[in-house]
């Protein structure tokens, strides 16, 4: 039979431990993370399938960046390492990824006719749009950042 005690106590963390905290995956943030994570990996795929195959380089390593900040920020190494801006390196990957998937999108639907490049022509225009969401989402974070930060004044730094 099954201890009174040990039914009430919580799992062993085990694979538990591994996933992101259910408050990021609901956040905005993380919902555009994973969406361009899974984007990145399904045109990754498609493009290796496909006659574009030289396109394929692009989405892998959006899908990689994608998912290390996605656990950066599930693990909230945003906060332990305060040396990199983390929301101005956010934002160069979402600009420069919104503007490689527009132009290979354009590329793998003009230019080629099979099946695979065209599918990852189209998701690569629905990946252009969730990144530019995501950096203009991340721009007006950014910008709010920078107004905190010029609103010190220079003569209270002289006075400490």
């Amino acid at each position: 039979m099954e201890d009174p005690e040990s039914a009430g106590a919580a799992p062993p963390p085990g694979l538990r431990s591994l996933l992101p905290p259910r408050e990021f995956l609901r956040s905005r943030k993380g919902q555009l993370l994973l969406a361009e994570s899974v984007l990145s990996f399904i045109i990754f795929i498609c493009y290796i399938a496909s006659l574009a195959a030289s396109f394929m380089m692009a989405p892998l390593l959006e899908f990689l960046l994608a998912l290390f900040l996605f656990f950066a920020y599930a693990s909230k190494l945003n906060e332990k390492f305060k040396g990199v801006h983390w929301p101005l390196a956010d934002f160069l990957r979402c600009v420069t990824a919104a503007i490689i998937y527009f132009a290979i999108s354009i590329a793998a639907v003009s230019k080629y006719n099979d099946g695979a490049s065209k599918a990852a022509g189209v998701f690569g225009f629905v990946a252009t749009i969730v990144f530019a969401i995501d950096f203009y989402i991340t721009f007006n974070d950014l910008v709010t950042f920078l107004k905190q930060g010029s609103s010190d004044s220079p003569e209270g730094h002289k006075a400490e």
